[in-house]
């Protein structure tokens, strides 16, 4: 289907389960963390299982900008070619709402030679990034962001001193794994240490981000709880194998038991390390979901899980979720209001808590819901899943998909779901 001819597309509820087999595209958390560490890495390395979207060729083009050579072989597999270093780009480096990219660059850029502007689109623009410009000043990086939000400029000098920094990452544990990649090019052995009480949200991401370095070379040792010490290696070219996006399986797990369906993945989803495959319990648990879900370690799952929530049969209260306000737009609240567009008082959010008032009487009925997506592309996926169940939900600016799953609506399509302009 051709969404760009689409500002708005409406969800034609199911008559059956739906079946089919299916192809997840990669893990764009894998995909930008590996193809940053690939370009620090001095020859030819080569991905494989590679997620082409907005955020992940945001980050191929501004390492393109900086010198790395990125040869496309196939559909999901790229070769990068390097000789380590980066190079001051001629213009700044921009990158859409793309977080991952964003704030790994940030950090990244402080190994070339020259000024480097890291900018954004306008959601991008308010999104923060201050914990991670005065970690990397402690670092004795001369870097700045008048606003605690990019644009940020680097004033790179090939390189950053000093062998322990803290952070603050309450808001996001991309500031720690931007530093931890950094860190093995560092002139010494380096310790990141989390500054506070050590509840990270999103702690798996830095499972992740290790996983990726050590798969190219890297030494990493975790002495105590919160303090890692990164070894002065620096990197080496290597083929690695990229794994499909646990987040995009957690619409199709829930399109599965909405309809009593069954998707052939192609693969064994339960092997999958990614934080959000722990998701996958909680989604099969439906209609008897938990009274009461942390959603710190599962937070892109939190959206799917809300919207599946609503057909439950008892009400579910997700803790754990503050980060949310602070991704691609304020998900708590996008969330709780498109809940309510679908029937009025579904859901209600109590400090950084958000409530959903379950009603199975749900599925079936009509409802006249225009989902304001706020360009945010899992809450375009995860009310999809409402269109399922209900007549009448139509969902604004579907083409917001392309950030990470841009094949979404044509794998609902092969799966038997109706999709119509309003």
């Amino acid at each position: 289907m051709n969404i760009d001819a689409f500002p708005q597309l409406e969800i034609v509820p199911v008559t059956g389960p739906i079946t089919g087999a299916v192809v997840v595209p990669g893990s764009k958390s894998l995909t930008n963390r590996a193809f940053l560490v690939a370009a620090l890495a001095k020859g030819e390395s080569t991905l494989s299982g590679v997620l082409t979207s907005d955020d992940t060729v945001h980050m191929a083009t501004a390492l393109k900008q900086m010198g790395v050579e990125i040869e496309t072989l196939d559909a999901t597999t790229v070769t990068l070619r390097s000789s380590g270093k980066l190079k001051a780009p001629a213009e700044p480096l921009f990158l859409g709402n793309a977080g991952t990219a964003t704030r790994f660059l940030t950090a990244a850029v402080a190994l070339a030679d020259g000024a480097v502007v890291i900018d954004g689109d306008a959601h991008m623009r308010k999104r923060p990034i201050q914990p991670l410009v005065e970690a990397l000043t402690r670092l004795g990086v001369k870097v700045s962001a008048p606003t605690g939000c990019p644009p940020v400029t680097v004033k790179a000098r090939g390189g950053f001193s000093g062998d322990v920094v803290d952070i603050d990452a309450g808001l996001s544990s991309q500031y720690v794994s931007a530093l931890l990649m950094l860190a093995a090019c560092g002139e010494t052995a380096v310790e990141v240490r989390l500054r506070g009480d050590h509840g990270i949200g999103g702690r798996g991401y830095i499972d992740l981000t290790l996983g990726v370095m050590q798969a190219f070379g890297a030494k990493v040792s975790q002495p105590s709880d919160g303090v890692w010490r990164v070894e002065r290696t620096g990197y080496v070219a290597a083929d690695y194998p990229i794994e499909p996006d646990a987040s995009s399986c957690t619409y199709l797990w829930a399109a599965e038991v909405l309809t009593g369906g069954k998707i052939d993945f192609q693969m064994d989803t339960a092997a999958l390390t990614q934080p959000d495959a722990k998701a996958r319990d909680i989604i099969m648990s439906w209609p008897n979901m938990p009274a009461i879900i942390d959603g710190s370690q599962i937070q892109d799952a939190v959206p799917t899980l809300a919207v599946l929530a609503a057909f439950n049969q008892t009400p579910v209260r997700f803790v754990g979720i503050a980060n949310l306000r602070v991704k691609e737009c304020d998900r708590v609240s996008a969330v709780c209001d498109g809940l309510n567009a679908l029937r009025a008082g579904l859901a209600h959010e109590e400090g950084d808590d958000l409530i959903v008032h379950a009603d199975p009487a749900l599925s079936g009925a009509t409802t006249k819901a225009v989902i304001d997506t706020h360009n945010d592309h899992r809450i375009a996926m995860c009310f999809s899943l409402a269109g399922l169940m209900m007549s009448g939900v139509v969902i604004d600016n579907p083409k917001c998909v392309s950030k990470t799953f841009p094949t979404y609506w044509d794998v609902l399509e092969s799966l038997g779901v109706g999709l119509k302009h309003p």
